[in-house]
């Protein structure tokens, strides 16, 4: 079984893509000894992110098990997460700190 894309995090909520993915396609997600299938919405290009559940409008993006930045619009589990609707909150002064959090 080939792996399309991988997730380090059980909090994740996008993955990266390590190789082009393409729309319609059904791909192996890996995290740790688990593999998920994922439906693809969009093309996924090698290195970006795709989002592995729905993700809701203002819901922060999970990656490494971490916050990297905030949903701006929908995001359908499938769908390239960057920055048509990703925000980054790094580096942030309009925002106040408990807003990061």
């Amino acid at each position: 079984m080939s792996i399309d894309a991988l997730m380090l995090h059980p909090t994740d909520n996008v993955a990266t893509a390590i190789r082009d993915l393409n729309a319609g396609e059904v791909i192996n997600c890996r995290l740790g000894d688990q593999i998920l299938s994922i439906s693809l919405v969009d093309n996924i290009p090698y290195g970006h992110k795709l989002a592995v559940r729905p993700i809701d409008r203002g819901q922060d993006i999970m990656k490494y098990g971490e916050t990297i930045g905030r949903a701006t619009a929908e995001i359908p589990q499938g769908a390239h997460a960057h920055i048509q609707n990703i925000e980054s909150l790094r580096g942030r002064g309009d925002l106040h700190k408990e807003d990061k959090q």
